[in-house]
């Protein structure tokens, strides 16, 4: 576990956002773990009881709302200005290890110099970003 750093840190973007963040990351990467470990991705079962032309849905619903989250969440991203999103950015690498906490203003200057209208895909892309993101802001004392 990092040290937390000794200084206030001036942050654009929220806490409580990045903690929102946070949730949102955490509930998409758990749901694509529960996929993978039972193994049962996307298969449609047979309903036995009728004569075999009705398939089990359930997990169907549960499986539109992850996709629903993982657009909210991608949303939320595309709707951050660019400051906002260079320092999620930011707190996504420390908490990686790319970057310490006394790296903070390098993180984010080079963040915003790799910023894109691909920021979000970026995050997403990244599979413990719920992780990575609470390490980032407890390695900044937010």
């Amino acid at each position: 576990m990092r040290q937390k750093a000794d200084r206030e840190w001036d942050l654009t973007i929220g806490p409580d956002t990045v903690r929102l963040f946070i949730e949102k990351a955490k509930v998409i990467s758990a749901a694509m773990n529960d996929d993978y470990v039972d193994g049962g991705e996307h298969e449609i079962e047979l309903d036995g009881s009728d004569k075999g032309d009705t398939h089990a849905h359930a997990g169907l619903v549960e499986e539109e709302s992850e996709d629903l989250t993982e657009e909210e969440l991608r949303e939320l991203i595309d709707d951050l200005n660019v400051d906002e999103a260079a320092e999620l950015v930011a707190l996504a690498w420390i908490g990686r290890g790319d970057y310490d906490a006394a790296e903070w203003s390098e993180a984010v200057a080079e963040a915003r110099r790799r910023g894109n209208s691909r920021t979000a895909k970026y995050l997403l892309g990244m599979p413990m970003l719920g992780d990575w993101l609470e390490e980032g802001l407890e390695a900044i004392g937010a």
